[in-house]
């Protein structure tokens, strides 16, 4: 049986509530959180439409993935924090996170895991911060005032997290590679975007998502490897 993306119990609807709304804005305007090239244009209707390639004379460049050179005023920060400790360190505010956006610990854990290996100083070449690599654009939209802060980036990380849940019925392999690849190029594929980074990147969450939920002591499960 799959593994889904556990949706919102009654006693959440203050939080299903904020994430429908969200997701009206949120579903096919974000663009990846660390991703492939996002192209954006105006139809004749004044319809925004966002694709993961320029197949319309219109589009244009509206984000860079990590796949180019690094953008301007951008200085790439590698996840440099080798201390055991920082895979606990932030347990509480994972777990508040998780708890009131009903979205399992343990895959809040393996994106953290992946996307920054628990160091809320990296930087990726396309500008993405913090423990989830929000893009600022996205933080800005899910309403993160300090993406630098470690509470807030996880906050707003699991926030899309839910939001992304919610738009593709709880799959958790499709909410996993909309986080990296953003929903249109999901819902554009049909499915996970033929893209070797965001494949990639789904196997590494799905493998630790799964580590963390066999293994009990969190340090012991993220000192594994996802390969």
């Amino acid at each position: 049986m799959r593994a889904t993306a556990a949706k919102p119990r009654d006693a959440s609807a203050s939080a299903r509530a904020f994430a429908r709304a969200l997701a009206c804005v949120l579903v096919l305007a974000l663009p990846a959180v660390a991703s492939a090239d996002i192209y954006q244009y105006v139809d004749s209707e004044g319809v925004v439409h966002f694709a993961s390639h320029a197949t319309d004379p219109r589009a244009r460049l509206y984000i860079r993935g990590n796949g180019g050179p690094a953008r301007p005023g951008i200085t790439p920060t590698m996840p440099s924090d080798h201390d055991v400790a920082r895979f606990t360190r932030y347990d509480e505010w994972i777990r508040q996170a998780a708890t009131f956006y009903q979205i399992p610990e343990q895959l809040v854990r393996a994106v953290i895991k992946v996307e920054s290996d628990y160091d809320p100083r990296a930087v990726s070449v396309s500008g993405a911060r913090g423990l989830m690599q929000l893009m600022p654009d996205t933080a800005d939209r899910l309403m993160v005032k300090d993406i630098a802060d470690p509470r807030e980036n996880i906050f707003g990380g699991v926030r899309f997290l839910r939001v992304l849940a919610n738009s593709f019925n709880g799959d958790l392999e499709l909410t996993v590679a909309a986080y990296n690849a953003g929903p249109g190029a999901v819902v554009q594929y049909g499915g996970i975007p033929p893209y070797a980074q965001t494949r990639d990147y789904v196997v590494k969450v799905t493998r630790y998502y799964r580590r963390y939920r066999t293994v009990a002591d969190v340090t012991e499960a993220s000192l594994s490897t996802a390969d």
